[in-house]
């Protein structure tokens, strides 16, 4: 069968869009991995999938595939690429488009200059709902791992986050702490793990460590944790730039009781079909 997609980046971060509102496919693990696969198939960090939607408060389901095949919640830089997706491919004329995700339902808003804000929800901080083993809610835990004991924050935006705030990207220890924290025991469903830097109380660098797809250009999510547990510690004043590799976030969070905005760039890499 032939299935259209396209190619899509938020700052980097890479997809493979397809719309399954007008077409129709089962994309399984195994499929998934083989086009992710960046010598032999498409390449990608996330596979994104449109499909319609499941109830009438909302204009689409939005579904979310690591590179390795697994299923997640949510995906930040995602959301923004899906959103000029579905617009461009005139699935619809709104600027305002509710999508529903396996973590709840988030708005997304076209803006003028072609940048998306993601209206991404309360961050989750309750540790059984992240979920991260602990007796009680802090701002900062303490975690055991190789040897030695590390401060982190953790949030969920949809998908669980481990924070480190750290003295410079350029130096952290990514390589090695990244996979060692994805698949600590007390992520029972893995995390991701972002390293922060902070320049000023409205500044951040930030290079993440996602699950099931190692360290990326960008990642949305990311950025909202980070900015979440940063301002929880009390090291950032709300509305933070977020310096990624691939380029930059603006994050906005009122505090407790408030939802995550993300504004940033979703852009079009190419149009492509693929016999499968």
């Amino acid at each position: 069968m032939r299935l259209k997609f396209t190619k899509m980046h938020g700052l980097g971060n890479d997809f493979m869009v397809v719309d399954l509102v007008t077409q129709s496919y089962h994309l399984d693990e195994a499929t998934v991995k083989k086009l992710a696969d960046r010598n032999f198939g498409i390449g990608f960090d996330q596979l994104l999938i449109v499909e319609p939607p499941t109830s009438p408060d909302v204009d689409f389901t939005y579904r979310i595939f690591n590179a390795d095949g697994s299923e997640v919640e949510q995906c930040g830089n995602g959301a923004r690429c899906f959103a000029r997706f579905v617009y461009d491919k005139r699935l619809t004329n709104k600027s305002e488009i509710q999508v529903s995700t396996s973590s709840g339902n988030i708005t997304l808003q076209l803006q003028q200059n072609k940048e998306v804000t993601v209206d991404m929800g309360e961050p989750v901080l309750t540790p059984a709902d992240i979920p991260f083993v602990a007796d009680n809610f802090a701002t900062e835990y303490s975690i055991d791992v190789d040897g030695q004991t590390l401060q982190v924050g953790a949030v969920s935006m949809g998908n669980p986050h481990c924070v480190l705030v750290v003295d410079s990207v350029d130096t952290a220890d990514v390589e090695r702490l990244g996979p060692l924290l994805e698949s600590h025991p007390r992520f029972p469903q893995r995390v991701n793990v972002g390293f922060m830097e902070v320049v000023n109380r409205n500044e951040v660098n930030l290079r993440v460590y996602e699950r099931g797809a190692g360290e990326t250009l960008a990642c949305g999510t990311g950025a909202c944790a980070a900015v979440t547990s940063g301002q929880l510690r009390g090291l950032l004043d709300p509305g933070v730039k977020v310096n990624l590799p691939g380029g930059s976030l603006f994050i906005e969070w009122g505090g407790e009781g408030t939802t995550v905005k993300m504004t940033g760039p979703a852009a079009r890499v190419f149009e492509g079909q693929i016999y499968l």
